[in-house]
């Protein structure tokens, strides 16, 4: 059944957003803290077609500081994987799941993501889609994951433990319950976007095709990771 949504309707102002119930996975999660538990966890993500991706990173308190990744989140059709850098590191394994072509990865500003990983690990960026840009495709003009969530789906989502301290040695509770959440919803709001109509205002004749880039940071001299290191 294709579904169509009313993009002449207003979006849910922030009031509107937070009377609404929560959503939260309760579904099975995985914390990846050893070099094993990644390699089976890159086993079972390799068999996978579309990830819901996200990652995490301590928040900035100091003007022109710059924090490199704490957590992947990847998120199957099974369960969520939640990989900490604090104890493992990007392989060429984990890498070649990243970079695949036939492996989908979703979420909210994804290309962003990846630029900051590539700092850890070269990437390319095949299979990514910004649900954002999905989202302006199908008439919603939400940018967020929250207010995109809120608009198609009728939940908000609880940010209280984004700024906390991605970088430490164990994570809480509360932490590893936002951070699946996160990348279950990117996987959940692509199966409902893609079931939506195209807006009739968009035209892929505007949209650019943009040459495929490879995210080498990595292996540039840059002083400033000399600075970042400490941080993970």
């Amino acid at each position: 059944m294709t579904h169509t949504f009313d993009e002449n309707k207003p979006l849910l102002t922030k009031e509107e957003i937070n009377l609404l119930p929560s959503i939260l996975y309760e579904g099975e999660i995985v914390l990846i803290q050893t070099e094993e538990a990644l390699i089976h966890a890159i086993n079972e993500l390799k068999k996978a077609t579309i990830l819901g991706f996200d990652t995490e990173t301590k928040p900035k308190f100091t003007k022109g500081a710059m924090n490199l990744p704490s957590l992947i989140q990847l998120a199957t059709n099974k369960k969520v994987y939640l990989i900490q850098l604090k104890h493992v590191n990007i392989n060429e394994q984990l890498a070649s799941v990243l970079s695949s072509e036939e492996i989908l990865k979703v979420g909210v500003a994804i290309h962003e993501d990846y630029r900051n990983l590539s700092r850890l690990y070269p990437l390319k960026n095949n299979g990514l889609i910004d649900l954002a840009k999905l989202a302006n495709q199908k008439g919603l003009k939400a940018q967020g994951l929250r207010t995109i969530c809120a608009n198609l789906l009728g939940y908000k989502v609880n940010k209280g433990a984004q700024c906390s301290n991605w970088a430490s040695e164990t994570l809480s509770h509360n932490q590893i319950q936002y951070a699946a959440t996160d990348a279950w919803l990117g996987l959940l709001l692509y199966n409902n976007l893609i079931q939506l109509n195209d807006s009739p205002n968009f035209s892929l004749e505007k949209t650019k095709k943009k040459k495929k880039k490879s995210y080498n940071f990595y292996k540039k001299k840059n002083i400033i990771l000399d600075n970042l290191v400490e941080n993970n």
